[in-house]
């Protein structure tokens, strides 16, 4: 297990920044440094994001993990590791991503939904696997599908909030993906950073404290 994934079961999150407008992205990464998010990933469908992962590597290398999320195929594997990611995440396997992300020595967390999209991505060497999307699939399904593939370590990302963070972690989940749960985008908008800040530390405090089967 990488050390970076040791880390992120630790965290127990990944903050997913989507189109979030360039004019507010420095200010919402700050925010959620103060807070104590450590893994932020920006998605490369959004507008800038080559630009944020490189200068966010830069500001805040030392405290945080800046990954590319999105990475739907090699080329954009390919722009996000020259940009800086530290890791890569998508909604979909990929195999190039993936050997690619292992050239690189960099965590890869594919997308999968079935059980046997999540052990193809695990034999194809991804570091964990990401369950997407869980929003539809809902709880019952993350504890049905770990009931015969717990020893594949899964990120779950859709669905998740504070009141119910606990119970994806007690279900099995190694992390959990979050984007407008902790990156609201209404508030950002209107520039709120203070109340982004203080909802994303409510989540860091709670993921930390979780309880893990």
């Amino acid at each position: 297990m990488s050390t970076a994934f040791e880390q992120l079961r630790r965290e127990g999150i990944v903050a997913i920044l989507r189109h979030v407008p360039e004019e507010r992205a420095d200010g919402l990464i700050a925010a959620l440094d103060r807070a104590g998010v450590v893994f932020v990933e920006a998605t490369l469908n959004s507008d800038g994001a080559l630009g944020m992962i490189s200068r966010w590597r830069e500001q805040y290398g030392g405290r945080m993990r800046i990954g590319a999320g999105t990475v739907l195929d090699l080329n954009m594997a390919k722009q996000a590791v020259a940009a800086g990611a530290e890791y890569l995440i998508a909604p979909n396997l990929d195999e190039a991503v993936v050997n690619y992300a292992r050239e690189q020595s960099i965590d890869v967390y594919p997308g999968a939904m079935t059980p046997s999209e999540i052990v193809r991505a695990w034999n194809a060497g991804a570091t964990a696997v990401k369950v997407f999307p869980m929003a539809s699939l809902g709880l019952a399904y993350l504890q049905e599908v770990r009931a015969p593939l717990s020893h594949i370590p899964m990120i779950v990302t859709g669905g998740v909030r504070l009141d119910n963070i606990h119970e994806f972690f007690q279900a099995g989940a190694a992390a959990v993906g979050m984007g407008g749960g902790i990156a609201n985008m209404a508030l950002m908008k209107e520039g709120r950073f203070e109340e982004i800040e203080q909802n994303a530390a409510a989540l860091v405090q709670a993921a930390r404290s979780a309880a893990r089967p």
